[in-house]
C-alpha cells in the first residue's frame, strides 16, 4: 500500500507552536494576532501564516539572486510539504521533535521552518532572527536552522541544540575549527529559493575516523550534472518543475557528490589561469578579521588577486600580509595587493556583498 503524502492543507495534529497545539482554523487567529499586536520577527510569521493558509495553491517569494538578478518567484505549496518531508528524512526528524525558529519568515529559510512544523508535527519555538538565538530561553532543541552569524555568536549555547543546519553564506575555515568540539550534529547546506532551500549537505563536526567532507551530498530525489561553464545544474522534480542552472562551478566527485569551487561570477582570471576566491580564502584561515579575495584589473595578468581586510589600522594591513606569506598558497593564488577598509557593505545577515563593497574602494 503506498504511503499518501500530505497537502498543504493538511496541519499535523502534533504541531504546537509556541507550546500550544492549533489547528488549521486556528492558525489563522494567530496570523492576524501576530500581524496586529505582534514584533517585527512575528508580523513576518503572521503573514507567511497567511498566505500558507489561504486558498492558493503558490506562495509568492522573493529570491536572493544566486542564480541571476533577485526577483519574486512562485511556489508551488505541494512542493514545499515535499521539500519539508525531504528535510525530515534527511535529518531523521521525528514527530514531536522540538524546533527553534530563529530566521526571517521573510524568506525561504524562514519559511520553510514553520512549513516542516506544521507538516512533520515539530514542536516550534519563535524567537528574534537576531545574533544571540538561543538566549532567548534555556531550553534544550533537537533541530533548528541557523545562518553563520547567529553560529558565531552562539558557540556556548550549541550544545542544547542536537542537529544545526546551516545556510545562507559558507562557514569560514576559523569558524569550523571552533566547531570541532560543539557537541552537536553541524551540517553545512547547499540550496536557493528555486530550490526551496537546500537540496544538498555536507557535515561540519563530529567526522568518523577525524577525516573532514569537503563534499556535498545531495538528498534523496536529487540529480546533478554540470552545463559548459562547469556549473551546477540541479534536476530536483519533487520540488520545481524545471531544472535549476546555478552560478557555481562544481567539482561533479560522483551522481551524488559535489566539490564546489565558487561562484563563476567571482572567477579571476590572472596570466590565463581561473582562480576562484573563495578557494583561496579558506587557506587564509588564520585572517580573524573580515576579509574576502577580489580580483582587480592590471596590465600585466589582466586581473590580480586582491585582498580586502576589514580594519582601519596599518598594523593589521602588515600583520595580514604576514599570515598570506605562511599560509601555503601556491605562488599564483598569493595576493599581489592587501586593501584595507574601514567598513565592509553587508546583508541583514551578515554576509558581504563583494561587489557593494568594491565600490566603495572605487569612490575612495
Amino acid at each position: 500500500m503506498e504511503m499518501q503524502v500530505p497537502g498543504f492543507k493538511n496541519i499535523h495534529n502534533r504541531f504546537k507552536l509556541n507550546g500550544y497545539h492549533f489547528s488549521r482554523e486556528n492558525l489563522n487567529d494567530v496570523a492576524y494576532t501576530f500581524i496586529k499586536e505582534g514584533k517585527p520577527h512575528e508580523r513576518e510569521i503572521g503573514n507567511f501564516l497567511l498566505d500558507w493558509l489561504d486558498q492558493k495553491d503558490y506562495v509568492e517569494v522573493q529570491t536572493s539572486g544566486s542564480t541571476g538578478a533577485p526577483k519574486r518567484i512562485r511556489l508551488d505549496k505541494n512542493k514545499m510539504v515535499n521539500s519539508a518531508i525531504a528535510t525530515g528524512n534527511h535529518f531523521k526528524l521525528e514527530v514531536g521533535d522540538r524546533a527553534l525558529h530563529c530566521l526571517s519568515a521573510n524568506y525561504i529559510a524562514g519559511k520553510m521552518m514553520l512549513v516542516r512544523a506544521m507538516i512533520l508535527g515539530l514542536e516550534i519555538d519563535i524567537v528574534p532572527p537576531d545574533k544571540y538565538p538561543l538566549l532567548y530561553n534555556e531550553k534544550e532543541y533537537d533541530f533548528c536552522a541557523m545562518v553563520p552569524m547567529q553560529v558565531k555568536y552562539s558557540l556556548e549555547e550549541l550544545h542544547r541544540v542536537k542537529k544545526i543546519i546551516v545556510g545562507g553564506a559558507p562557514l569560514t575555515p576559523g569558524l569550523k575549527a571552533e566547531l570541532q568540539s560543539i557537541p552537536s550534529y553541524i551540517y553545512e547546506t547547499y540550496g536557493m529559493t528555486e530550490t526551496i532551500t537546500h537540496i544538498a549537505s555536507r557535515k561540519v563536526n563530529k567526522f568518523k575516523k577525524g577525516k573532514e567532507y569537503t563534499y556535498f551530498k545531495v538528498m534523496s530525489g536529487v540529480n546533478i550534472s554540470t552545463d559548459d561553464r562547469s556549473c551546477l545544474v540541479i534536476d530536483a522534480p519533487n520540488v520545481s518543475d524545471e531544472k535549476v542552472v546555478t552560478n557555481d562551478v562544481v567539482n561533479l566527485l560522483s551522481k551524488r557528490k559535489f566539490e564546489w569551487l565558487g561562484r563563476i561570477d567571482n572567477a579571476i582570471n590572472s596570466g590565463g589561469i581561473k582562480l576562484f576566491p573563495e578557494r583561496i580564502e579558506a587557506k587564509l584561515d588564520t585572517i580573524k578579521k573580515p576579509y574576502f579575495v577580489t580580483g582587480m584589473p592590471d596590465e600585466n595578468l589582466g586581473e590580480k588577486v586582491v585582498l580586502i581586510v576589514e580594519c582601519a589600522k596599518e598594523e593589521v594591513v602588515a600583520l595580514v600580509k604576514k599570515q598570506i606569506e605562511e599560509a601555503g598558497l601556491e605562488k599564483y593564488e598569493k595576493p599581489k595587493e592587501v586593501i584595507a577598509l574601514q567598513k565592509f557593505v553587508r546583508t541583514l545577515n551578515d554576509k558581504i556583498i563583494r561587489t557593494e563593497t568594491l565600490a566603495l574602494i572605487e569612490k575612495s
